[in-house]
Formats: structure tokens, sequence, C-alpha cells
């Protein structure tokens, strides 16, 4: 293409493109008027379609131009999209794109994908990668697609934090709980045991938990098998302290539990204590816990409570020396229980003697709300085996404080399951310190107790008779008169001190209830010891016939005052606790301090039955010597009166006493009641009315009584009479004085 001719054809051929680019632009603008919305392009004159990703409410094409094409939400419903397991769908304007869920991400490292069989998301590893907000003193711990902030080992979290949780925590390092003697309660042995415990506190390391649990275990066996002056305390106070014992190492051992890195840790002790613990962070269903002394079924949900951050602890300390502490403790009755009890004996129960049979369980979780659980926790309680008696059971009781922080063995809320093979299964709706207790009820027979109460009375008045006899009528004074005056002061003050003070109403064993205890003590020892006396002196008269001569006085009061004051001062200074019970003021049987009074007494009785039958057999030979022709059924007679009559005197028939082994026997009580509340009755009868000597004084003192009374009532009616006739009204009166 050259010359002019080339470029005109040139220019010509512009021009007719771009006139016919102006006709075309000028059509289509004539037909798209007036414009399409926002989102959207003309079809054509009258149309509009949206673009991708946008929607009108006529649809994607639409005519009218109020029409407005507005995002369509791909991931909402009705879903239109998938994107995959583990990933969310999320809406852009005019599109969508998928995400992994929080926690997970693409093996690529991409962000986003479009389509499901893109996905490729997998867990994230927050800890490893950093993308944690733990804190330095907690552990990160990756959970599927997410993680939890865990205190280390041997740490807690601080106050207002929470364990397991996801972002920021503090923790803060387990230290040894404080844990200082009772200001109250003084004694040398609980301040070096408590000694003990702060040196431990100051050297506790998280690292050496277990160590430290052996050692704080071994140090409370120590204490309790040499407890010293714990055993001077009164009751009240030994009680006290076992309270404290029992709450004080709850919460050191489950503080130290938590310090443990998880598992199960059982520990026994040379002291034959043991310690079972289970520490888990999590856990589902019932589980089981136990040693050699005590198991324990409960549901973990009751273990782990509610709001309680940190590992879960069950544990079971189970001691057997605990029983010195807790001994003579008394047993509250409920009233379902005591009624029960009242059907089964028909009678009145005024409490039990107990006797600890198995350990001494404390029980302890990390849930501290355990007074009412959701669910109850089962036991089974190793013990000797041994077959209850009448009156008697096997129960499951546990440790109770009152206000005070005194204790006593309680049922409410436990039921026995039954026993068998050396061990009891028991159930309870609460947590405590348990044990397997054989209860001996003490069942009042109201019948039983008015012969008592009658008979002491009537006594009473008899001794008191017998006393003022002995004193007053001087044809019997000698040697045994000596012997019969002081062995009816002796019983006259014991059956009052035993009438009005042997019934501990409060149920502890307090100074009064001691001290009645011990007056007891003295007054029937002394009462025996001038029994045996009476054996003396009859031995003298009977066998050795030494009439009328016997000990001298001063003998006499050393044997009858002395021995019994030497034998209670004994047993006060080896164990003055042994005084008082908490049902009656009198001596506890426990370890045998019982036998400070049974064994004399025992003594006595048996070498006067032995007197009993020589003197017996003896005035069967003089019957015969001094008149062979007397009647059969007249010495018979004479015997059994006279026999009788020296089995109260020598005090036998405490021999009923001696074999009262078991209260059931309602013939040896009734029999050994009646017998002894009657002894000072026997006394009067047999040394006053028998004794033809004090007749005749009790009547000539009758004789002077009535006669001054008669004299009186004649003055006062006769007025002035004469002379003569009031020397015949006193006359009389002279001569019998």
């Amino acid at each position: 293409m050259g010359g002019p001719h080339g470029v005109a054809s040139f220019v010509f051929h512009v021009l007719c493109v771009l006139l016919t680019l102006s006709e075309a632009g000028s059509q289509n603008t004539r037909d798209c008027a007036p414009p399409c919305p926002p989102n959207s392009s003309c079809v054509n004159g009258t149309t509009c379609r949206c673009t991708p990703g946008f929607s009108s409410s006529s649809g994607d094409i639409f005519t009218s131009f109020l029409e407005s094409c507005d995002d369509v939400n791909e991931c909402g419903p009705p879903l239109t999209v998938s994107c995959g397991k583990l990933a969310d769908c999320q809406n852009t304007e005019g599109g969508y794109h998928c995400m992994c869920s929080p926690g997970y991400e693409l093996i690529s490292g991409a962000t986003t994908f479009k389509n499901e069989n893109e996905n490729t998301c997998q867990d994230m590893d927050e800890c490893s990668s950093g993308q944690h907000q733990c804190h330095n003193s907690t552990i990160c711990v990756n959970t599927v697609g997410s993680y939890t902030c865990h205190c280390r080992q041997g740490w807690v979290p601080k106050p207002g934090f929470q364990d397991k949780q996801v972002g920021t925590i503090s923790c803060e390092e387990i230290s040894f709980p404080t844990w200082t003697a009772p200001p109250e309660i003084k004694s040398q042995s609980l301040s070096g045991f408590f000694e003990r415990v702060q040196k431990m506190s100051i050297d506790f390391k998280s690292a050496l938990t277990q160590e430290t649990i052996q050692y704080l275990i071994m140090s409370v066996d120590d204490l309790l098998k040499t407890p010293g002056d714990l055993e001077a305390l009164d009751l009240s106070s030994r009680h006290h302290t076992a309270t404290y014992l029992f709450s004080g190492l709850e919460q050191i051992l489950r503080t130290l539990a938590k310090a443990m890195s998880g598992g199960s840790f059982i520990y026994h002790s040379p002291g034959d204590t043991e310690l079972s613990l289970m520490v888990q962070e999590q856990g589902s269903g019932n589980i089981t816990v136990g040693q050699s002394h005590a198991r324990m079924l409960l549901d973990w949900a009751v273990a782990a409570g509610a709001e309680q951050s940190g590992p879960t602890v069950v544990g079971i300390l189970s001691s057997p020396n605990m029983q010195k502490l807790l001994a003579n403790a008394s047993l509250d009755l409920d009233l379902e229980k005591q009624t029960e009890l009242e059907e089964i004996y028909e009678n009145p129960v005024r409490g039990a003697q107990l006797r600890l049979l198995s350990a001494v369980n404390l029980v302890f979780l990390s849930n501290t709300n355990t007074d009412n659980l959701n669910s109850k926790v089962t036991f089974a309680f190793s013990h000797p085996w041994e077959m209850p008696g009448t009156r008697q059971e096997l129960i499951c009781a546990f440790w109770k404080s009152d206000s005070n922080r005194r204790g006593y063995w309680a049922t409410s809320g436990c039921q026995t399951l039954g026993s068998g093979n050396g061990s009891t299964t028991c159930q309870c709706n609460h947590l405590s310190s348990f044990a397997i207790l054989m209860a001996h009820y003490d069942v009042e027979d109201w019948k039983l107790a008015l012969i008592t109460k009658v008979g002491l009375a009537l006594s009473l008045v008899c001794l008191l008779l017998c006393i003022l006899t002995f004193l007053l009528v001087r044809p019997i004074q000698g040697s045994r008169t000596t012997v019969h005056l002081h062995l009816c002061i002796c019983l006259f003050v014991g059956s009052t001190i035993f009438l009005v003070g042997i019934e501990n109403e409060g149920g502890q064993v307090g100074l009064r209830c001691r001290l009645v205890a011990g007056l007891l003590h003295y007054c029937f020892l002394a009462a025996f010891c001038w029994m045996s006396l009476e054996g003396v002196e009859l031995y003298f008269l009977v066998v050795r016939v030494f009439q009328g001569q016997g000990l001298r006085k001063r003998w006499l009061c050393l044997i009858g005052y002395g021995v019994p004051l030497f034998i209670v001062a004994v047993s006060a200074a080896i164990k003055i606790q042994g005084y008082g019970r908490p049902q009656y003021c009198w001596l506890d049987h426990a370890n045998g301090f019982l036998w400070s009074f049974l064994g004399p007494v025992t003594f006595i009785v048996l070498c006067n039955a032995v007197i009993f039958v020589i003197t017996v057999w003896k005035l069967t030979q003089k019957f015969s010597e001094i008149n062979p022709d007397i009647k059969k059924l007249k010495k018979a007679r004479v015997l059994t009166i006279t026999a009788i009559a020296q089995l109260f005197v020598l005090g036998c028939t405490w021999v009923f006493g001696l074999f009262l082994f078991d209260h059931s026997s309602w013939v040896l009580c009734y029999t050994f009641s009646i017998l002894n509340c009657l002894q000072g009755l026997f006394l009067f009868v047999l040394y006053c009315l028998l004794n033809k000597k004090v007749r005749e004084e009790y009547r000539r003192w009758a004789c002077m009584v009535t006669r001054n009374k008669y004299s009186e009532f004649a003055t006062s009616t006769s007025g002035s009479g004469s002379s003569h006739s009031q020397t015949q009204a006193l006359r009389p009166s002279e001569s019998g004085m």
C-alpha cells in the first residue's frame, strides 16, 4: 500500500469502523436506559441480571428497575455448599470460603479453601505451636480442638482461679497446712507431737510428698501408742483431742494428696496404721478404694463434688491405735433407733456400753461437702468376729463433734447391712470417721429399779437403828459389837451415796462423778473388810472357843479402814480415769480396773465362805454335844436360821453378784438385788430383834416412853392431885431406869 491513493484508502477504512462502533454504542444505550442497580448487568432495554453471588426478590433476572441485588448467604440455611468435617463455612460479599474450625488447621498451612474435596483439616497442637495463653506457673495440655491449662504437680490454683481452664490461670505451690496444738488441751505429749508437725511444715517439699505423709502417720502412731499424759486427761478433753486429730489429719492428707503425681498410693505403717489414696484427674461411674482394714465403694461424682478444681482425691486412713483416746465414749441414739430398741426390749433404753472392734477409719474426699451426699457410700470394715449376746448388737457408728468440739458416737444416716467372714458392711449418706462397735444396751428394768430403791431405803432405816442400838445398849458392848457397829456404818454411808449419786445424768464423767465412784469404792471395800473381821470374830468364837475375846479395837480399825484406803489410793494413783462411767458413777470396766474392787471382794467372800462352812459344821457338833436328845427337826431349824443369818453377816450373798456375768439372767439379777438391798434389814433382825439383851433394852425403853407419856397425861388431867397418886405414877418410871 503506497502513494497517496493508499493513504486515502486507509483513512477511509478507519472512518468506516468508527462510524460502525458509534452506531452500535448509540443502539445499546438506547436499549438499557434507565441503568440497572448495583451488583447487576443489563440484559436488554427492559431486563437486568444480578451478578453471581447476588439475588433479588424476583430472582436472578428482573425487569423492575426498583429491585436490588443482595448478597446470597451460601453458608446459611438452606445449606447449598459443604465444607466437610472439622470446618466451617464463612460467607463473603458475593461468595463464600471454608475455614477449619478453631483448634484445627489445613495440612498445607493455608487458611481457606473452597470445596469439600480440598478439606484437610486436622487438630492443631496449640501447646507446641505456642498459640496458648497459659501462665508460666501452669502446663499447657493439648486437647482435641483446643487446650487446657493445668497447674504443675505440687501446685494449686490461686484463689479466684479454676484449674483445667482455657485461658490464663495462675497457680501457687502447695504448702503444708497450718496445724497447731489446741490451746485448751494441756499435754506435753501433744505438744511434742505438734513440734514434729511444725518441723514437717518447715521442711516440706512437694517432690517429697509421699515421704512427708509416711512420717506424719508414724508420728501419729507414736503419739497414740505411748500417749503419756494424754491418758491422765479427763474424758471430755481426750475426746476433744481425738476430734481435733481427725479434722487436722483430714485437711492435711487431702492437701498433700493433691501434690502427688496421681494414681494410687497405699502405706502400711509399723504401727499397723494404713493409708489408701487414689488421686485422679477425671473419672466416671463407681470406684473402689481400700486396704486390709476397710474398703469403700462410691460414685465418682460424689468424690469430685461440684466446682472442685485440681485432681480428685479419695482416701481412707485406718488407725487401730485411736482406741485409747476414744475409750468410754458415749453413743447418741437417734429417736428412730431409740424407739426400735424399746420395742424390742419392752423397757426404756438409757444408752449403751461400747467396745471398739475395728480400726477407726477416717474417710476423706476432694468433695468437702459430705454432710448429705447425693448417693450413699458403701463400706466393708474388717474386725475380729464376735457373736453378739443378749442385748448386744454390732453397729456401724461414726464419730460426731458437738458444739464444744467434743465427740461421741452416733448412727444416724448409717445402716448396717450385714456381718460375716470377719467384716461388717455398712451404708451411709455422709462421711466422717467410722468404726464397728459392739453395743451392749443399758435396758432399764423399772421393776428391778423399784425393788432396789425401796430395799435400800428400808435398809437405811434398819442400819440407822442398828447403829443407835450398838452405841446405846451397854449390855452388848464388846469387840463383836464394835465390828457390827462399823459394818453398819460403812453400809449406811455407802448405801446412802449409792441411792442419791450412782446415776450419771449428764453422761460426762466429771469431778462429781469421780468423787462418788471413789467414795463408793472405799465404803463398800471397808464394808467387806469389816465383814472379813466378822468372819475372824466368828472363828474365834466358835472354832477357837475364845469367847468374849478378839482383836483389839485399834487393830480392828486399822484393818477395817486402813486396808480399803490403801487399795483406793493405789488404784487412784495408777488410773484416776477409772473412776466414773458415762451411765453410772462407778468403776470403769476397761483394762480390768473393776478388779480393784472385785479382787479384794472375791478374796474376802471366799475366805468367809470357808469360815461359814466350818462354823456350821462346828455348830452341828456342839448341838449334839450339848443335848444329844434334841429333836432333829428343831436342830435343823436352829441350824438353818443360824446359817442364813451368817450368810448375810459374812457377805456370802455377794456370790450371786460375782457370777452375774450376763445381765440378761434376770433370776440372778433379782436374787442379787433383793438379798443385798435388804442386807440392813437382815442385820437388824439378827443383831437386834433376835438378841435377848437388846429386846429387853427395847422393852425397857418402850416402858419408859409409854409410862412417861401416861404420867404427863395424868398430870395434865388431874391438876393438883394428891402427892400419893403422883408418887405412884412416878415410882414405876424410876424403878424402870
